[in-house]
């Protein structure tokens, strides 16, 4: 691959992460707006958002590993 090529790749590589960080960062805030909405889960603060995320984090994970091993 010529070095220009290779630019190419990496600035592509670079844009797609920060899009993805810019729609995790208004996901994260339109989840956290949602959590202070609900009586229920406002009463456990940020621990109920902390374990809640980071379970769907641990889900999303295991279920993206399942699909990328079978399409290998």
């Amino acid at each position: 691959m010529s070095f220009k090529g290779e630019v190419v790749e990496k600035i592509s590589v670079l844009m797609t992460s920060a899009f993805g960080l810019i729609a995790a960062l208004a996901w994260n805030e339109a989840i956290q707006n949602w959590f202070k909405s609900q009586v229920w889960l406002a009463t456990y603060g940020l621990w109920a958002y902390a374990i809640t995320v980071t379970v769907i984090a641990v889900i999303a994970t295991i279920w993206i590993s399942r699909i990328s091993a079978k399409l290998k």
